[in-house]
């Protein structure tokens, strides 16, 4: 194996991957260097295992409501050491197909099991296979999970998305502190598995970063299944207490409350894996926020980039997956490519789904930006009302003139499906008019979207035009009920 290479990629996770595969396509030699497996947190310890649990859960839930449709079911009994080997083996699977070293290796990427570490801007130590040199290099070594410093939490074995996985039984008595989009998910999969869960969340509602009115709605869901939901709860301490051990907090009240847990899942959020890497023997800038890159993803060292969660930016996969086909352009192509930031989906994968992209309704109002929202509920839209899904809501935010779609927000059912037609139409500057004017099929929960943009043309008819209209509607009337004959 050479030493020296066009591109060397330190990190295999899905932004290292997809660098990788794009730069050897592109024709330039390739050095993909992973010191665990291949596939990063998405593959094991995040978007795959996460939504196979969910799918597990929410089949044991369909069960439970089968009734409404008029089929007898006996309550759901959850084998978890199945739904664990199942995880085990979907994970695997994946892995042997998108990201396994023989994989890569057919792409034209050569790959090294081992830990890497910067000893000139140029210069890689790779443990036990000495030093490689890349023409350009790109950081992709992702980020890990924030422990706050909980008085008692390091005597406790607590769990973080990177080992909940592993479980061996369903925990009787689950707390989560944290109600981002990892806590909220795994608490609703584990309540409807059967586990009893209580979320603590520091701030005074869940889902902090997403529309507070359908984070709401989302949380009135949540609670409806019996999770227990504590906004506005400080943390103070984890403790054992005889043989129990619970989580101690101040709730939003003042007052003082404790919850038990059999297991403790820590939720507080992600920071950029930077140590052991020695970024500073290469001069590179980096914080405890990650490293800062430019719109090309290149660091302040001009042949470094950065991409994926390391920089701090985004926590999405797909956006590690954006951020890695951009920089490989401006790497081997050379040409000049920027990050596509305001058309960003995110997606909160409970039930009901919440999904948002490019501007957030509370920043439109603190930008002083002139905008309306339009906004449709699912209780009026008919495929869901046939699903019985009638609790979501479309918000679209848009330029009350143009029609312009500036953001969107969506909860219900597919809202994940939903937003990317939002995507398409913000990034091809489709209109609300536009958006209207398309057909889509019925019945289905794609109309939701688009009856949505209806409003818009609603909000446009003057009262004036309206009266205009309907006379010439009425004259029209007129014409047509006389004798043909009459009508020269």
């Amino acid at each position: 194996m050479s030493s020296d290479y066009d591109v060397a990629v330190i990190g295999g996770g899905a932004a290292g991957l997809t660098m990788s595969a794009i730069a050897a396509g592109l024709g330039a030699k390739t050095l993909l260097m992973e010191r665990d497996r291949l596939g990063g947190d998405c593959t094991w310890t995040g978007c795959v295992p996460s939504k196979m649990l969910l799918k597990a859960a929410a089949v044991a839930q369909t069960v439970r409501k089968a009734g409404r449709y008029g089929i007898r079911c006996s309550a759901p009994s959850v084998d978890f050491d199945h739904i664990r080997g199942q995880l085990d083996r979907l994970r695997q699977s994946v892995h042997d197909d998108a990201d396994s070293p023989a994989r890569m290796a057919a792409l034209g990427v050569d790959v090294l099991g081992a830990a890497a570490k910067f000893r000139d801007p140029h210069t890689i130590e790779v443990a036990g296979h000495g030093l490689v040199r890349g023409r350009v290099i790109v950081i992709a070594t992702g980020a890990e999970p924030a422990v706050p410093p909980i008085p008692g939490l390091d005597a406790t074995d607590y769990l973080t998305s990177e080992s909940v996985f592993e479980l061996a039984s369903l925990p009787p008595r689950l707390v989560v502190i944290g109600a981002g989009p990892v806590g909220v998910e795994l608490a609703q999969a584990f309540a409807r598995l059967g586990s009893r869960v209580t979320v603590l969340e520091r701030q005074d509602r869940i889902l902090p970063a997403h529309d507070a009115e359908l984070a709401g709605r989302l949380r009135d869901s949540l609670a409806a299944e019996d999770v227990q939901l504590e906004a506005g709860a400080d943390v103070v301490a984890v403790a054992r207490e005889g043989r129990e051990r619970v989580v101690r907090y101040v709730a939003s009240d003042g007052r003082a409350r404790r919850a038990a847990f059999d297991q403790l899942l820590i939720a507080t959020g992600r920071i950029a894996r930077t140590s052991g890497v020695a970024l500073e023997k290469a001069g590179i800038t980096y914080s405890a926020k990650g490293i800062p890159v430019n719109r090309r993803c290149r660091t302040n060292v001009r042949h470094i980039y950065a991409v994926g969660d390391v920089t701090g930016r985004y926590a999405h996969t797909h956006m590690s997956e954006h951020m890695a086909r951009v920089a490989a352009v401006n790497a081997v192509l050379r040409l000049r490519r920027s990050l596509d930031e305001k058309t960003v989906p995110g997606v909160v994968f409970t039930d009901p789904e919440l999904a948002c992209v490019g501007a957030a309704e509370t920043d439109l109002a603190m930008l002083g930006m002139r905008y309306a929202t339009y906004a449709f509920p699912y209780s009026k839209l008919d495929r869901a009302v046939i699903d019985r899904a009638e609790g979501g809501l479309v918000k679209l935010f848009a330029r009350p003139a143009s029609g312009r779609i500036l953001g969107a927000a969506i909860l219900g059912e597919r809202a994940g499906e939903l937003i990317s037609q939002v995507a398409v139409a913000m990034r091809a500057g489709v209109t609300l008019r536009r958006l209207s004017d398309t057909i889509h099929p019925y019945p289905t929960f794609g109309q939701g979207v688009r009856r949505a943009a209806d409003q818009w043309y609603a909000r446009r008819a003057s009262p004036r035009a309206i009266r205009l209209v309907q006379r010439l509607f009425r004259y029209r009337g007129r014409i047509a009920d006389r004798n043909p004959a009459d009508i020269v």
